[in-house]
């Protein structure tokens, strides 16, 4: 299955990044943040795949979540380029009958088995980059 994003440059250091079917994601690291930078995003990523894991498990196992939410921290490297060498992820759950055992059994399983982007995280992947002139019309 593809995903593909088009992201577009918007002046700074500004983008937005707009999928298949025009949600759109505003992404910036100019000085006047109007969104969120990239390694953030990341961040952001990472903690709303393995929400959604966590939550979908609590609720098959008949213990609906009733207030939940991840905090994240990333720590990264001071040279560039300057990628994530620890995150720390912390899964805050409340809800009747909810374990502090069922919880980490459904967040272990995410962050080690369904959480597509945990994996992409702890993986090689193939970057292609290939560049295309844009024709400036007359």
């Amino acid at each position: 299955m593809k995903k593909t994003m088009h992201v577009t440059w918007l002046g700074e250091q500004r983008y937005v990044a707009q999928n298949e079917t025009g949600q759109q994601l505003i992404i910036d690291n100019s000085e006047l943040k109007l969104g969120v930078g990239p390694m953030e995003s990341l961040l952001a990523a990472l903690a709303t795949c393995t929400a959604y894991d966590v939550v979908e498990m609590m609720k098959k196992r008949k213990t609906p979540l009733s207030s939940y939410r991840v905090e994240i921290e990333g720590e990264r490297a001071e040279e560039h380029p300057r990628r994530y060498t620890t995150i720390t992820v912390r899964h805050i759950a409340g809800g009747e009958g909810v374990t502090q055992e069922a919880l980490s059994k459904a967040a272990h399983l995410s962050h080690e088995k369904y959480c597509s982007v945990a994996a992409s995280l702890n993986s090689e992947i193939v970057v292609e980059a290939s560049l295309a002139r844009e024709s400036v019309p007359a």
